[in-house]
């Protein structure tokens, strides 16, 4: 569709800001380290229960000479970027890791950018290279997600500012009309001048398809007992969750019957909830989907459930997700892509098909989610319809990951955030004591001690994230990088 000339972020007059730095990316070491599951984590077709966690350790030199490092993290799960059953647990880690080499050997040779200028001039570049290595553009979108996060991080260190004030001068030289010719007439620095960081967000528990729901779920002998709740009914009395990210799996009785169980649990509570309903990718189109809430509606037990939900994620395969009309569905619950949001093309051909949501999720690029709540704004003006954002998990672990995440979704003005890292993994579990005691110093307000482990804090199902307008990307500790793995492709 044609841009309507209406918005109150048009171009009237030219950026009166200091123009963005140009920087060069000088070396970048890739590492990783081993995540072992407290408890198994169940989403579409796989069950995970360990993975490795990818580091990026950044060096960049500004063209006025200055330099210095930045960092960024992101856990490497198999099944979701690429779910080709011929492709084991390790070969989907082996695809992340090329995409980070293949970005990181392209970014070094790159010349004197702009940061978002190395990710422009080298977006389609990326995705040719990682199309003839057989990478699918989300996996591909793994390297320049992490890396161009190291490079912003580098950059806000440079300037002793933050995430969020980087952002808001627009110092990394954000413009996407130079891919994206729908934004001719936007002044992005105007609405990225706009943007505010919340300082609190509401943790959306995910509710996995193997969880325990209560604590008799369990036999006593797999008990963890480790400080940590296990179970749905603890992690309402022990976090206060009030909002929740409930997955099904496309076999109508299996889902309705683990539906029954799960509102059993969250209708106890007198305080209100919110919930997601969460796809998987399981449907081949929208009439299994309609099917599964035409039940949920008729099902007396299901009644404050079916009243909660805000909005259905991606439940079409993402092959079909984009061929599909959506706008039947749509007539029940908002519905966003996730898995589907490969490119920068994806959602503008979701709204064509009724689509009217888009996840953000730090390990498909902070640049994409900005440009996207950019064309939220924008479209909500020119269709008369809300057009939203919707802040999803990866498993995010405690560090680095989740830290740059929070950052990201309180400037985009999200309300909740999908969060699970915490609960599958025992808080920052791999790295040593004094690594954790630094995270714990510098974000007294994002942590607590749990067993001797440095965890994630939720309290009234809050989390509080004032610390993350901190010099750099929202982290103000170092990891060991001396204790990690050097990164390498296994062919």
């Amino acid at each position: 569709m044609d841009m309507e000339l209406n918005s109150k972020y048009l171009i009237q007059k030219p950026d009166q800001g200091g123009c963005p730095p140009k920087l060069r990316v000088r070396e970048i070491q890739l590492f990783e380290r081993d995540v072992t599951l407290r408890l198994p984590f169940r989403f579409g077709v796989v069950t995970v229960t360990q993975a490795p966690q990818a580091f990026v350790r950044c060096h960049i030199q500004l063209a006025d000479g200055r330099e210095g490092w930045g960092s960024s993290a992101e856990l490497m799960i198999p099944k979701w970027f690429d779910k080709s059953p011929a492709l084991s647990n390790e070969d989907n880690f082996d695809q992340l890791r090329r995409a980070l080499h293949l970005y990181r050997d392209a970014i070094l040779t790159n010349g004197m950018q702009t940061a978002f200028g190395h990710y422009t001039s080298l977006y389609q570049e990326h995705l040719d290279a990682a199309a003839g290595k057989a990478l699918n553009p989300l996996a591909a979108s793994f390297g320049p997600a992490l890396i161009d996060r190291a490079v912003m991080d580098g950059l806000c260190r440079i300037e002793n500012i933050s995430f969020a004030s980087s952002v808001q001068a627009n110092r990394a030289g954000i413009h996407p009309e130079v891919l994206l010719a729908e934004f001719n007439a936007f002044d992005m620095s105007a609405f990225l001048g706009a943007l505010a960081p919340s300082q609190t967000i509401h943790a959306r528990h995910t509710i996995g398809m193997v969880d325990p729901l209560t604590r008799d779920d369990q036999a006593p002998e797999d008990r963890l007992d480790d400080g940590l709740p296990e179970s749905l009914e603890e992690v309402i009395e022990t976090y206060g969750c009030r909002y929740f990210k409930i997955k099904v799996g496309g076999d109508l009785h299996a889902d309705m019957q683990r539906l029954a169980q799960i509102a059993a649990v969250l209708d106890r509570s007198p305080m209100p909830y919110q919930a997601t309903l969460d796809g998987n990718e399981q449907y081949e189109n929208v009439d299994g989907v309609i099917e599964l809430l035409e039940a949920m509606r008729a099902a007396p037990g299901l009644k404050r459930m079916m009243g909660s939900i805000l909005l259905i994620e991606q439940p079409i395969r993402r092959s079909q997700a984009l061929a599909h009309d959506v706008t039947a569905l749509a007539g029940y619950f908002p519905v966003i892509i996730d898995e589907s949001d490969a490119e920068l093309a994806s959602f503008p051909a979701a709204r064509a098909r009724g689509y009217s949501g888009v996840s953000s999720k730090n390990c498909k690029g902070f640049y994409k989610s900005l440009i996207n709540l950019a064309r939220c704004n924008l479209w909500s003006e020119q269709d008369g319809k809300a057009y939203f954002m919707s802040g999803e998990d990866l498993t995010c672990q405690a560090g680095i990951a989740v830290q740059q995440d929070l950052a990201l979704v309180a400037l985009l003005g999200l309300g909740h955030v999908e969060r699970n890292g915490h609960h599958y993994v025992t808080g920052m579990a791999g790295a040593d004591a004094d690594e954790q005691a630094r995270f714990l110093a510098a974000h007294p307000d994002l942590y607590r001690r749990v067993g001797g482990q440095v965890c994630t804090h939720i309290e009234n199902g809050i989390m509080s994230i004032g610390s993350l307008q901190c010099t750099g990307f929202g982290v103000a500790a170092e990891p060991d990088w001396q204790a990690m793995q050097i990164m390498a492709l296994a062919h």
